[in-house]
C-alpha cells in the first residue's frame, strides 16, 4: 500500500489502482471544489423520471443521471454521442461519422429481431418524435436513462426498450443571466485508414499477377513473364505508365523495377477527397426569473465539416421556455423549440461507386487527379487551368470514368429539415394533495432532400445530369392528463398517479426524378426534360392508453410501488390491439436501520428489485422502414404496359400480437467514506417473448415474407458504477467515475431449429447478432490456394471434416458473436484553482467484426487496377509458402469471399474526450458585469487503441462494416462567458 498526502487529504490506495488512476485522465465537472466532503443532500439527489420526479435513494427504479456539465462542453453535434461510457447498461454505436449522424443505442441488450430496439426519448416529461438532431446539447439540463420496468413501465409499448428523458434548461430565481459560448474546432480521421502499397510495389506485384495468369500448359513460365512485362501498362494491364516515356516497360521479365526508374507523381486520392475540416459553434442563452415565474431563450448556430469534401452539417436553433404561478392554484407553462438543419451528405455508407470514402481508398496513386504528359507535367486547359483526370482509361476496378473531386462540388447531396416542437402545460391544485396537470405536445418535422447529378462531367453526364427531390412532412401529437394524490401520514406516505395519454403520428412523402438537362447550373426538376419516376404515399398511426401508479413508503425506509398501462395500437387487429403492462417493485434503504448505522461504515445502503412487463409494437419490414399495417393484406401497384396491376406484397396476419418485454431488476447502492466513494451494483434479466419477426418464404408464393410472434430472446447482464472522490479541498479536488456492464444475449426458443438470415445465424442458445460464415483454414503451401473447411457424412454416417479451394462448397459455421462481453467508461476530472482538466475513456470488450472494407483491398489481382493492401506483400509465392495471403492471379480465387479470415477481435478503447480549461479570476471582470468567463481546450476521439489498423473498431450493431464514414477526431478552442 502506498500513502498519498496532497494538499492536507490523505487517503490509502493499492499502488496498482493509483498507477491506473494517474494515468487514466480521462468527463468533466469544472466546479469549484468544496470544502467539506460530499452530504447527504448530494447523495439523495432528485432524478428526473416517468411523469415526475423521485429522489434517488428512495426510488425502486433502475435509473442513472448524466449532467449537463458531461454534455454541454463537449464537441458533439448529436446528443446521442455524449452518452457512450457514461452509464452502464447502454450500448452506443456511431456506425457513421458524417456531421448530423445519429449514434444507435441499445439499453440493456437486443431486445428484438424485426421490430425496433430503439429506445424512447421523453423530452420535458413528453415523448418526442423529431429528430434528436434539432436539440442542441447546450440547451440539455440532464439526461435519465431509465432502464428497468418499475422506471418505463408507465410509457407502456413505448418504453419496451428503455427511456432517455431529456430535461432542457430552465430560468432560475434571481437576476438575468446572459451565458455565452463561442468555440472553433478542426476535424479529421479519427483513425488511419489501411496502409496500402507504394506505386513501384503495386507494379510489381500486379506484373506477378499477370504472369501467374499467362502461365499455363501452353504458355512457359519465361513466356509469361515476357507478356506480362510487355502488357503491364498497356490497356490489358494498368492501362498507365507512371514512370514515363524512358521506362515503356518498367518491370523486367524478373519481376523488379528496371534500375533508375522512379514514379512521376504520386497522388493519394485520400489527400483530394478529405482534409482537415472546420467547426464552428455559437450558443447564446438569457434566464432568470421571479417569485412565480421564470424564463429561459436561447440561440445557437452550429457549422461543422466533414473530413470528407463536400460534407457537413449546419444547424440554427431556438428554444423558449415559460413557466408562471398565474395563480395560488395554476401554473402554466409552455416550452417552443424550432431548428433548420442542413446536411451535405454525398454517399458514404455502402459499396456504391459514388461512396467518397470507398473512392477515396480504393483508387492506387498511380491514377492521377489531374490529367498529365509523359513527363508527369499536368496538360493544361485554354485558360492555364489543370484538367481533372476522370480515368477513362482505368479498369473498372478502379472507378473508371469519376473523378468525385470535380464532380462532387458541382453536385448536390442536400437534406433539409425544418423540426419544431411545442410543449404546454396546466397544473392545477385543487389540494396542497391533490393536484392535476393536462399537457399537449406537438413535433412537426419537414424534410427536403435534393439529390443533382450534373450533366458536364462524370456518370451524370452519360444521362445529361440528373435530380431527384423528395419532401416528407412528419406530424405527432401527444395530450396527456395526469391526476396525482401525494400524502404523508405520520410515518406513512402515499403518492398516487393515474392518466390518460393519446398519440396520433401523421407521416406523408412524395419523391420524383427527372433527367437530362438543357443547360447545366440548373438544380430543380423544371430544367429537366423527362421524367424518370414519380411516387408518394402517408401513413398514420394512433395510440390509446390509460396508466396509474402506487407508491408507498414507511419511515423513509421502506419503499413498494406498482404501475399498470394499458395501450390499444393501430398496429394490431382489433382482436389483438390492447396490450396491458405492469409492474412492481420494492427498496430498502437499510442505512437507516439501527444495526447498520451502529457500524458506523455505510453513509447510505439502499437495496432493490423489481419486475415487469412492457410490450413492442413497432415492427419493422426487412429493410427497417416501419410496417404499420401488419394486419391487413399489402398491395404494391404497377404500370403494366399503361394498363395499372395489382399485386399482393404482404398477407393479412390478424393473429400477430404485441411482443413482450418482462424485466428484473435487481440493484445494490452503497456510500461510504464520509460518500467519497458512491457505488451501485445491478442485476438485470431482460426477457422478450412472442417476438415480432419477418418469417421468409419461398419467392413462389408471390410475397417474400410475412410477420409473425416467433421465439424468445434472453438479455442477462450486471452494472456497475464507481464514484469517487479520492481529493477535495479548498484548491483541489480529484473525482474518478468507473462504469462497466456485462451483457449476455441468447435465443431460449424458436418455432424450428434455426433460422439464417444473411451472415448470421438465429438458434436456440445463440445470440441475435452470431456470425454463421465459412471457417477459414488457410492457404495450401503447396498451390497457394485459399482452403475453406467443409463438413460432410460419410456412407456411414458419420460427420468428415476436410478442406476445399471453392469457397462455394464451404460449409458456413458459427464463428462467434458480434455482441461484446463487456462495455464502459473510466473518468477523471481535476479542479485546482482556476484550472479544470477533464477526459473519458470508454471501451469496449469481445465481440467480432466482420470487416468487408477490407477486403476491397485484398483482391488477388482479378480486380486489376484497384489499390491494395500492404498485407498482399506476404502473399505466397514458391518461395513464401507458409502464408495466409493466396497467390496472385488475374482469375479470381473468390478468396475475399465473407469467412472467418476477414473477422476481427472487436475490443477497443478509445479516449473519447479531453478537456482543459482556465477560468479567469472574477475580480478581473466585475466593472463589466463579467460574472465568469473561461477560455478551454477540449479534443474528441483523441486516441483509439485496437489490433486491426485501418478499421475504426466503433462498427454497426450487427459487426459488419460497410464503406462507412469514419469516427472524427475533433480539436476545438473555445470560451464561455457569463453577465
Amino acid at each position: 500500500m502506498i500513502n498519498i498526502n496532497l494538499f492536507r487529504s490523505r487517503i490509502w490506495i493499492p499502488p496498482v489502482a493509483a498507477v491506473f488512476l494517474g494515468i487514466t485522465s480521462v468527463s468533466g465537472q469544472s466546479s469549484r471544489p468544496q470544502k467539506d466532503t460530499l452530504n447527504e443532500k448530494e447523495i439523495d439527489e432528485v432524478v428526473v423520471v416517468a411523469y415526475g420526479k423521485a429522489k434517488r435513494t428512495s426510488y425502486t427504479g433502475s435509473v442513472a443521471t448524466i449532467s449537463s456539465d458531461k454534455i454541454n462542453n463537449r464537441p458533439v453535434t448529436n446528443i446521442t454521442k455524449a452518452l457512450e461510457g457514461q452509464v452502464p447498461g447502454i450500448q452506443t454505436t456511431t456506425s457513421s461519422g458524417q456531421p448530423g449522424a445519429v449514434s444507435t443505442i441499445r439499453i440493456r441488450g437486443i431486445g428484438s429481431v424485426s421490430a425496433s430496439s430503439d429506445p424512447l426519448f421523453v423530452v420535458d416529461g413528453i415523448p418526442f418524435d423529431g429528430n434528436i438532431n434539432s436539440i442542441s446539447p447546450n440547451d440539455i439540463e440532464s439526461i435519465s436513462v431509465l432502464k428497468d420496468a418499475t422506471a418505463s413501465a408507465l410509457y407502456g409499448s413505448r418504453g419496451a426498450n428503455g427511456i432517455i428523458i431529456i430535461t432542457t434548461k430552465s430560468g432560475k430565481k434571481g437576476e438575468a443571466r446572459v451565458n455565452l459560448n463561442i468555440s472553433q474546432g478542426f476535424s479529421s480521421r479519427a483513425v488511419k485508414d489501411y496502409e496500402q502499397v507504394s506505386t513501384d510495389q503495386y507494379f510489381q506485384l500486379y506484373w506477378e499477377a499477370m504472369r501467374n495468369g499467362y502461365q499455363s500448359g501452353q504458355i512457359s513460365a519465361q513466356q509469361a513473364a515476357q507478356m506480362a512485362t510487355d502488357n503491364l501498362t498497356s490497356g490489358t494491364g494498368l492501362s498507365i505508365n507512371p514512370y514515363g516515356a524512358a521506362y515503356p516497360k518498367p518491370i523486367g521479365t524478373d519481376g523488379k523495377l528496371l534500375p533508375g526508374a522512379k514514379a512521376l507523381w504520386n497522388d493519394d486520392w485520400r489527400d483530394i477527397l478529405q482534409r482537415v475540416a472546420s467547426r464552428n459553434q455559437v450558443d447564446l442563452d438569457i434566464s432568470g426569473g421571479s417569485e412565480k415565474s421564470n424564463y429561459f431563450f436561447s440561440l445557437g448556430y452550429l457549422d461543422d465539416k466533414g473530413m470528407a469534401i463536400e460534407s457537413g452539417f449546419k444547424r440554427y436553433n431556438t428554444r423558449l421556455k415559460l413557466n408562471s404561478e398565474v395563480k395560488s392554484w395554476l401554473n402554466v407553462g409552455v416550452n417552443l423549440s424550432y431548428t433548420n438543419s442542413i446536411q451535405q451528405a454525398p454517399t458514404s455508407s455502402d459499396s456504391k461507386a459514388s461512396n467518397i470514402i470507398q473512392a477515396a481508398r480504393v483508387i492506387p496513386s498511380f491514377y492521377p487527379y489531374y490529367e498529365r504528359n509523359d513527363d508527369g507535367s499536368y496538360i493544361l486547359n485554354a485558360d492555364g487551368d489543370r484538367i481533372y483526370d476522370f480515368g477513362k482509361y482505368r479498369p473498372t476496378s478502379a472507378l473508371q470514368n469519376q473523378n468525385a473531386a470535380a464532380t462532387l462540388p458541382l453536385d448536390k447531396n442536400e437534406n433539409k429539415e425544418d423540426n419544431f416542437s411545442g410543449k404546454g402545460f396546466l397544473d392545477f391544485t385543487f389540494l396542497p394533495e391533490l393536484k392535476f396537470r393536462s399537457s399537449f405536445s406537438v413535433d412537426l418535422v419537414n424534410y427536403n432532400g435534393h439529390y443533382y447529378s450534373n450533366p458536364l462531367i462524370g456518370q451524370g453526364s452519360e444521362t445529361g445530369g440528373s435530380v431527384t427531390k423528395s419532401n416528407s412532412r412528419t406530424l405527432s401529437y401527444t395530450t396527456s392528463n395526469i391526476l396525482t394524490f401525494d400524502k404523508k401520514f405520520g410515518k406513512h406516505h402515499f403518492n398516487v398517479l393515474g392518466g390518460q395519454e393519446f398519440y396520433k403520428y401523421e407521416y406523408q412523402t412524395i419523391s420524383g426524378t427527372r433527367t437530362q438537362f438543357s443547360l447545366p447550373y440548373y438544380y430543380e426538376p423544371d430544367a429537366a426534360a423527362l421524367l424518370g419516376s414519380f411516387s408518394g404515399n402517408s401513413d398514420q398511426v394512433s395510440l390509446l392508453s390509460f396508466l396509474g401508479k402506487v407508491e408507498y413508503d414507511f419511515n423513509n425506509t421502506y419503499f413498494l410501488s406498482a404501475s399498470g398501462r394499458a395501450d390499444g395500437s393501430s398496429r394490431f387487429s382489433p382482436g389483438n390491439r390492447w396490450g396491458k403492462f405492469w409492474s412492481v417493485g420494492g427498496s430498502w434503504k437499510i442505512s437507516n436501520e439501527e444495526f447498520i448505522k451502529n457500524l458506523n461504515v455505510f453513509n447510505q445502503l439502499t437495496l432493490r428489485a423489481s419486475y415487469g412487463g412492457q410490450g413492442n409494437d413497432k415492427l419493422l419490414q426487412p429493410n427497417r422502414s416501419p410496417l404499420y399495417y401488419a394486419y391487413q393484406e399489402l398491395y404494391k401497384f404497377y404500370n403494366n404496359l399503361g394498363e395499372p396491376g395489382t399485386v399482393l406484397e404482404k398477407a393479412a396476419t390478424e393473429n400477430v400480437k404485441w411482443e413482450t418485454n418482462l424485466n428484473l431488476n435487481v440493484g445494490l447502492e452503497f456510500a461510504i467514506l464520509n460518500n467519497r466513494i458512491k457505488g451501485n451494483i445491478e442485476y438485470f434479466q431482460r426477457k422478450s417473448q412472442d417476438l415480432l419477426f419477418n418469417m421468409p418464404v419461398a419467392p413462389s408464393l408471390g410475397i417474400s415474407d410475412f410477420p409473425a410472434n416467433i421465439g424468445t430472446i434472453k438479455n442477462t447482464g450486471f452494472e456497475f458504477s464507481l464514484f469517487t472522490t479520492p481529493i477535495r479541498n479548498d484548491d483541489f479536488q480529484w473525482n474518478v467515475d468507473i462504469n462497466l456492464s456485462t451483457l449476455n444475449n441468447t435465443i431460449t426458443k424458436l418455432p424450428k431449429g434455426s433460422i439464417v438470415s444473411g451472415t448470421k445465424l438465429l438458434q436456440v442458445g445463440g445470440s441475435v447478432y452470431d456470425f454463421y460464415i465459412p471457417e477459414w483454414v488457410g492457404v495450401d503451401p503447396n498451390t497457394g490456394n485459399p482452403l475453406w473447411k467443409t463438413f460432410y457424412n460419410d456412407a456411414s454416417g458419420n460427420t468428415v471434416e476436410g478442406t476445399t479451394s471453392e469457397v462455394s462448397k464451404a460449409t458456413r459455421t458459427l464463428q462467434g458473436s458480434a455482441l461484446p462481453k463487456v462495455t464502459g467508461g473510466i473518468s477523471t476530472s481535476i479542479a485546482y484553482k482556476n484550472f479544470d482538466f477533464s477526459g473519458l475513456l470508454t471501451f469496449k470488450i469481445g465481440g467480432k467484426v466482420l470487416d468487408t472494407d477490407y477486403t476491397s483491398l485484398l483482391h488477388n489481382g482479378s480486380a486489376g487496377g484497384r489499390a491494395w493492401s500492404v498485407e498482399m506483400l506476404n502473399r505466397w509465392t514458391p518461395e513464401n509458402r507458409n502464408t495466409d495471403v493466396p497467390g496472385l492471379s488475374t482469375t479470381t480465387n473468390n478468396w475475399t469471399t465473407t469467412s472467418s479470415r476477414f473477422l476481427y477481435s472487436g475490443t477497443y478503447a478509445r479516449l473519447k474526450n479531453v478537456s482543459l480549461g482556465y477560468t479567469l479570476p472574477s475580480d478581473y471582470f466585475e466593472k463589466i458585469g463579467l460574472k465568469k468567463f473561461r477560455i478551454y481546450i477540449q479534443a474528441e476521439n483523441l486516441l483509439t487503441f485496437y489490433k486491426h489498423k485501418g478499421m475504426d473498431p466503433e462498427q454497426a450493431l450487427d459487426g459488419t462494416t460497410y464503406y462507412r464514414y469514419p469516427a472524427m477526431r475533433t480539436i476545438t478552442f473555445g470560451l464561455q462567458a457569463t453577465l
